[in-house]
């Protein structure tokens, strides 16, 4: 049964390796966000609407008109 035992450590560290590497990755996230200027944020917000409006009312973004975005052409 030491095997067993070694299982356990096992799953152990790679738990407790999983924690630490989500912790880095929401302290990275959090340090991104704080970076960023009460303007810069308005301004993102303001284009996120502006794209969703236009996603709403059918109009596309970034792509011209007639091209289609995949390259298989649709009939």
């Amino acid at each position: 049964m030491a095997w067993a035992r070694t299982v356990w450590k096992v799953l152990g560290i790679a738990a407790f390796a999983g924690v630490a590497a989500g912790g880095v990755l929401v302290a990275r996230d959090e340090r991104r966000r704080a970076s960023y200027t009460p303007d810069e944020v308005r301004d993102r917000l303001q284009a996120r609407l502006a794209e969703a409006q236009a996603r709403a009312s059918g109009t596309p973004t970034g792509t011209p008109t007639g091209t289609p975005t995949s390259g298989v052409e649709r009939s």
